[in-house]
């Protein structure tokens, strides 16, 4: 077992991904466009979720954990209907998502995700 871990997209404050032991960790991803509905932020963040699991080595079919934050309970039926059209079918990953108060009032949502490699 190696105990390097590597690190994406250092910042002062965070990383936006950090690989250790065969395990990817994403950093709360939010949309860049937060003008767009509960449907077009999450769109947005899986697409950045896409991205970053790619560059790690890995994909959505690898997800071992998934925590989702909305700002508004009221938008969880169009927030699924992202999701679920996102998700690939035989490997929907464990899954809690939470009301929350998010850092920027414009943001409906923030999700963390947890892969394998």
């Amino acid at each position: 077992m190696s105990n390097t871990i590597e690190r994406f997209d250092v910042g002062p404050r965070l990383s936006e991904m950090a690989v250790h032991n065969g395990v990817v960790y994403l950093a709360g991803q939010v949309p860049d466009d937060a003008t767009q509905d509960i449907q077009g932020q999450t769109r947005q963040v899986l697409a950045m979720i896409d991205r970053l699991l790619a560059r790690a080595g890995s994909d959505k079919t690898k997800i071992l954990r998934a925590q989702l934050y909305i700002a508004d309970v009221a938008d969880l039926a169009g927030m699924n209907e992202a999701w679920d059209a996102w998700v690939p079918a035989g490997h929907t990953p464990p899954r809690a998502t939470v009301q929350a108060k998010l850092a920027k009032p414009e943001w409906k949502i923030e999700i963390v995700i947890t892969a394998a490699v």
